[in-house]
């Protein structure tokens, strides 16, 4: 069976063409940290990356930087914590706010990590031609979500249907 769904759907799967491109990219890196021995996850690379810029900061601040929910950060800041890659403390004036920084043994690693990250970020670009018109498109549908859910969108189009 060589036909695929997904795509005979086009637009009205969205959604699953995102994800099956994430989920093949994701796999990929995940299988070349195991062949090179590294016991990072895929999902780390953001967390390593603003903390190695940004030195420490807050939960909070993790999540908002990166668009993602608290709960999502607490999970990998949890993970990465156990795996010795980072320093997670109480703030001293918010004893709720926990304060997250990279562990020696992460900063000893990032110039490894970070040959790996060129390294996937140039294969990014072999993928995409090196045409990068992609990003304009994915700015423009956050830009839209950012001015009006796909909740709302998608319950205005319920009810229309139904009239």
């Amino acid at each position: 069976m060589n036909n695929d769904f997904i795509k005979e759907l086009g637009y009205k799967a969205l959604d699953s063409r995102f994800k099956r491109i994430s989920e093949k990219m994701a796999y990929s890196v995940k299988k070349l940290y195991k062949d090179l021995d590294y016991d990072i996850e895929p999902n780390w690379y953001l967390v390593f990356m603003i903390l190695r810029d940004k030195g420490e900061l807050s939960l909070i601040d993790i999540a908002e930087s990166l668009g993602y929910s608290h709960p999502s950060i607490v999970i990998t800041v949890k993970k990465m914590n156990s795996n010795g890659y980072l320093i997670v403390k109480k703030d001293q004036s918010d004893k709720r706010k926990q304060i997250v920084s990279l562990s020696p043994k992460a900063i000893q690693l990032m110039p490894e990590f970070e040959i790996l990250w060129n390294s996937c970020e140039a294969a990014i670009l072999n993928v995409l031609q090196e045409d990068l018109s992609i990003l304009n498109y994915l700015d423009d549908i956050e830009s839209a979500l950012e001015e009006t859910s796909f909740y709302y969108r998608f319950k205005q189009e319920y009810k229309n249907h139904l009239k």
